[in-house]
């Protein structure tokens, strides 16, 4: 996503060190980064107080395409084709910023955070690579997430034709009953 051949070592673990802060897994951070292994393991160490997670990052689409997910995808994608078009950052930068920006929207308008910065970025590839795209809203003229091989000319988005069982998680349940 980067040139990486015109930065330097301390640029890198800043850059790095940033996005442990925002969350960033290992895996993305030797992707975007040419810090050693061992030493973003120690960073992540340093930085966080922990251990990094383990595990695979996102390897499917379709956890964006469910309900939640893919209002909080959508948002976030709007925020990164504002960077595109109206900024010059490009590839990483663009993320970085447009999840800045996602995470200012969340919390302004007390909302749970669903996006982590990985599955931001996994999405901004599956964008790169033609898997997802963006469909226009019938109803409400958004723009959403949705299947790059999906018809979507009359799409309708889950804001609009909200499912039955949309927030419907434990946590509402929790937060009913405490009320």
């Amino acid at each position: 996503m980067r040139n990486k051949s015109v930065v330097t070592e301390a640029q890198e673990i800043q850059l790095a060190a940033e996005l442990i802060r925002l969350g960033a897994r290992l895996q993305l951070l030797e992707a975007e980064t040419n810090v050693s292994r061992e030493r973003l393991l120690k960073l992540y160490k340093e930085v966080k107080g922990v251990s990094p997670p383990k595990g695979m990052l996102p390897f499917s689409t379709d956890w964006f395409l469910t309900w939640q997910p893919n209002v909080h995808a959508s948002l976030f994608m709007s925020f990164h084709r504002f960077m595109l078009d109206n900024t010059g950052l490009r590839g990483l930068q663009a993320v970085i910023k447009a999840y800045r920006l996602y995470l200012e929207h969340i919390e302004l308008h007390g909302l749970e955070c669903v996006l982590s910065l990985t599955r931001a970025w996994t999405l901004v590839r599956f964008f790169d690579a033609g898997m997802l795209k963006l469909a226009s809203c019938r109803e409400c003229g958004g723009h959403y997430v949705a299947d790059a091989y999906d018809l979507t000319a009359d799409y309708v988005c889950g804001l609009c034709h909200v499912p039955a069982r949309a927030g419907k998680t434990r946590r509402s349940a929790e937060a009913a009953a405490a009320l």
